[in-house]
């Protein structure tokens, strides 16, 4: 089995050529690595299996050890420093699938292992990579959750619909009812919970949680750390803020970002992500290693235990909502979905049985919810950087109280069913 070896400028080097060199043990040094950008380049011929690395090696992080992943190297690391407990756990982090101490005792079962658990998501040389799920999806997601963790992703189409304006009100909602909340801001497109919500912080905690993530600092304390805590209600809501401009979506790479979802995971019983409008994969270039800026908003839809959709009331809002859930059925067609259908009056002139019956043309929802066009209530919750619980009583308020029961499962499921029912042939 051919090993790459990128020991920087440690002394166990020659040791280890020495050791892998020897005849009948199944692995031979197939190069040795001057850095890190060697080996990536190294690996990315697919003639490499696995990678000895020293666990200081100047740049060693999670996306580089994605990357080999990708290019189906796995990565052993020896711990010279016998750093113990804590340098172990950052390696793990990390993504490493062995670690060695200096005397490299077990270096050979380690390097197999590590070649036999990264051989299962290998891409084809110089391209690729795994699919959307096995490069987010990690091997075991819900050892990294709570056990009461829940993932809900608030999701609609183009044409701002009103997606963050439902995530930071059903976020609001649901800690308002003593459940932890982490309102996660995932819009690659740059999101706008900040602004919702009044918070001027100019550092970003989606950027901040990602750089920790690909150092292996990221844990539930860390990431609480980088969290606001928001309300004047004592309601247990933390917010992660989103990207501060749209061009930096670059900074959250793929691996990194799993992480922070994973630690959001263990900080709250309930995680709210907000995320962009594309489904699209970036599919220009068959052989493009980098990432795919719709990758934070499928990667999130891949994990979630509920997506809500929000689409408008009106004929254009309509048309690309019904579009919207064919390309949401076709990325995930086993999704749990919750539609809500947003800004109603009664000028638009159908029922809400009508529409209902348009929805479930496309998708066999949980639930319909109707959310009427409440601007007052809306702006004033807005001008004041506040949410819709603290904003007030208002009819928008409460039905996005009624989203948040069915979230919830505070009343019966088919709800919107038994009211279209009830209504059928009438408009409101």
């Amino acid at each position: 089995m051919p090993v790459l070896v990128a020991a920087g400028s440690a002394t166990w080097e020659s040791s280890a050529v020495e050791r892998l060199g020897r005849r009948g043990g199944g692995v031979a040094v197939h190069k040795r690595c001057v850095d890190l950008t060697d080996l990536v380049a190294s690996a990315s011929t697919g003639l490499a299996r696995a990678a000895l690395v020293d666990a200081g090696l100047p740049g060693l992080d999670a996306d580089t050890v994605s990357v080999l992943a990708r290019s189906g190297v796995g990565v052993v690391a020896v711990d010279t420093a016998d750093g113990g407990a804590a340098v172990r756990d950052r390696l793990h982090r990390l993504g490493v699938r062995g670690i060695v101490g200096p005397d490299l005792g077990g270096v050979d079962d380690a390097l197999r292992d590590a070649a036999a658990s990264a051989g299962a998501g290998a891409g084809p040389p110089g391209g690729g990579g795994a699919p959307i799920e096995e490069v987010f999806e990690p091997s075991g997601v819900a050892a990294g959750r709570g056990a009461a963790a829940r993932l809900v992703v608030v999701w609609g189409p183009a044409g701002a619909p009103g997606r963050t304006t439902l995530a930071v009100g059903l976020a609001a909602e649901i800690a308002h009812r003593d459940r932890s909340v982490l309102l996660l801001d995932a819009d690659p497109y740059g999101g706008a919970v900040a602004q919702h919500l009044g918070v001027l912080d100019g550092a970003s905690g989606l950027l901040a949680a990602a750089r920790a993530a690909n150092a292996g600092e990221l844990d539930a304390t860390r990431l609480a750390a980088l969290a606001r805590c928001v309300g004047s209600d004592g309601s247990p809501l933390r917010v992660l803020t989103g990207l501060p401009r749209p061009d930096r979506w670059l900074e959250v790479r793929p691996a990194t970002y799993d992480d922070v979802l994973d630690a959001a995971a263990t900080l709250a019983d309930w995680v709210l992500v907000d995320v962009g409008f594309s489904l699209e994969g970036d599919q220009d270039d068959p052989f493009a290693t980098g990432p795919q800026r719709n990758l934070m908003t499928t990667a999130a839809l891949a994990r979630a235990d509920e997506v809500v959709v929000v689409g408008a009331a009106d004929p254009v809002g309509l048309s690309r909502l019904a579009r919207g859930l064919v390309d949401l059925h076709d990325l995930r067609p086993d999704a749990a979905v919750r539609v809500v259908v947003n800004r109603t009056r009664a000028s638009l002139g159908w029922s809400e049985s009508e529409i209902h019956g348009m929805v479930e043309g496309f998708v066999r929802p949980r639930d319909v919810h109707f959310v009427p066009d409440d601007r007052a209530g809306a702006d004033r919750a807005l001008m004041a950087g506040r949410s819709l619980v603290e904003a007030g009583d208002s009819t928008l308020r409460r039905a996005v109280a009624a989203v948040a029961d069915g979230v919830l499962g505070e009343r019966p499921e088919g709800g919107g069913r038994r009211l279209r029912r009830r209504t059928a042939g009438r408009a409101r």
